[in-house]
């Protein structure tokens, strides 16, 4: 919010013309801090244009095995790029639930990828010198009476990592790149965002808000989308652009990919967004570059009564930040020095024949049986014990076999199967994220 008032105060060529302007921003804030929320649509929900009626509940969990192979990438610390530029970073369109809004005036319907992993809001725009397939029609900046480019001098420009001044010194251009070679490059721009709230009949209007027009943008995209919208804690993302006004809180709840119920999760700003009450426990965000990711402290796993301690990096004692809680990914990763003896204990506690995953993505497999396998899985993070839904701890990868959904990875991310129904809430001024065990369907 800082570079947006500092553009309208650069804007307000008088005092009256200035006392408007903050009275119009300040009636924005007074509705906003009331609180609103919008659906998150799950890209396998009936609701989401990705759905395939034709496909099996198995072949939609081994599709989001393999995106999660990719989204993983996303978090790899990369020796070509400096940590700064990893703030640019995108996911393909691997992100597993998507967000409807609007940009523009008259309003232009888009459907994008809600990402905690990212901080750009960016969509496809016209004239597209190349851009991947997309069903929808791409956004034309010429046809908004409100969008406007960024200078290259603007404090906008300088607020994003990777970016450089058009050929005639104009406008500010933007380069975002993602581990499995996907991009976006194209204008820096002001538009007024627009999100649909479920809470009322009045959508949110965001004048001003700093979205990417892309004109140049490959990758693994499906064509139902456009995009992303960055939920990240970097200065471009959406909430951060919002900060002040939602008082830096934003929460969700995320239904279970297992669900029959055919609920969207709903992500909530503002007041609606504060997770409190009995069952709620809330841990540290650790502050770490990039400041895209969240990052937390994961102290240990429980299996049942068994308590399994973490150590630290090399051996050490030094814990935190350890873990990136993030939306996008659904397995959950732990370090592979202490994947193994987690695993081990997880198999002491099932009496099961024993199965082979046929992607060989994940390790701790078991042939079916009519019954679910519920194993009370609990990870602890610093203040915040936090227990997992049983019915999401194991994943049925088809018929005949369920799976544990951990795997081993360096980069550590506590993924949406096990946030799944809970109440996960986000705190960016007090720094702390929270959880309450939910029935999400319910919300």
């Amino acid at each position: 919010m800082a570079s947006h008032h500092h553009s309208l105060l650069s804007l307000a060529a008088s005092a009256t013309t200035f006392s408007i302007i903050l009275l119009c921003c300040l009636t924005l804030i007074e509705a906003l801090n009331g609180g609103f929320s919008v659906d998150l649509i799950h890209r396998d929900s009936p609701d989401s244009p990705f759905y395939n009626a034709s496909e099996t509940h198995s072949q939609r969990v081994a599709k989001a095995l393999r995106r999660s192979i990719n989204r993983v990438n996303h978090f790899k610390p990369s020796s070509s790029v400096s940590p700064n530029l990893a703030q640019t970073d995108i996911i393909s369109n691997s992100g597993e639930y998507l967000m409807k809004y609007s940009v523009g005036t008259p309003p232009v319907a888009i459907l994008g990828v809600a990402d905690t992993g990212s901080d750009l809001i960016w969509l496809q725009c016209k004239p597209c010198t190349e851009c991947y397939n997309q069903a929808a029609p791409f956004f034309d900046p010429k046809m908004s009476t409100t969008y406007k480019s960024v200078s290259c001098t603007s404090s906008q420009c300088e607020s994003l990592r990777k970016t450089s001044c058009s050929n005639d010194g104009t406008s500010c251009q933007y380069s975002v790149s993602y581990g499995d070679q996907s991009f976006s490059n194209g204008d820096l721009a002001v538009d007024t965002f627009t999100l649909g709230s479920t809470t009322s009949d009045n959508p949110v209007s965001l004048p001003e808000t700093i979205i990417g027009c892309g004109h140049d943008n490959n990758g693994i995209f499906g064509a139902e989308g456009s995009g992303i919208v960055g939920l990240g804690g970097g200065t471009v993302s959406l909430v951060s652009q919002l900060s002040s006004s939602i008082r830096g809180k934003f929460s969700y709840c995320l239904v279970p990919l297992t669900s029959r119920d055919k609920k969207s999760s709903k992500l909530k700003f503002g007041s609606d967004a504060v997770v409190s009450g009995p069952g709620t426990v809330s841990t540290p965000l650790v502050p770490k570059s990039p400041d895209t990711f969240y990052f937390l402290t994961l102290e240990a796993m429980s299996v049942g009564s068994k308590r399994l301690e973490l150590s630290g990096s090399s051996g050490s004692g030094d814990l935190e930040g350890n873990i990136i809680i993030d939306s996008g990914t659904t397995v959950t990763t732990l370090p592979p020095e202490f994947y193994p003896t987690f695993e081990s204990a997880v198999a002491e506690e099932i009496d099961l024949e024993r199965g082979h995953d046929p992607s060989q993505f994940l390790s701790l497999c078991y042939k079916r049986t009519s019954d679910s396998i519920e194993i009370p899985i609990t990870a602890h993070f610093t203040g915040a014990d936090v227990k997992l839904n049983p019915g999401t701890t194991f994943i049925q990868i088809n018929k005949e076999l369920s799976c544990l959904a951990f795997r081993a990875n360096e980069s550590t991310i506590f993924g949406n199967l096990a946030q799944s129904n809970l109440l996960v809430g986000y705190d960016l001024v007090k720094k702390t994220v929270s959880f309450k065990p939910t029935d999400c369907t319910k919300l």
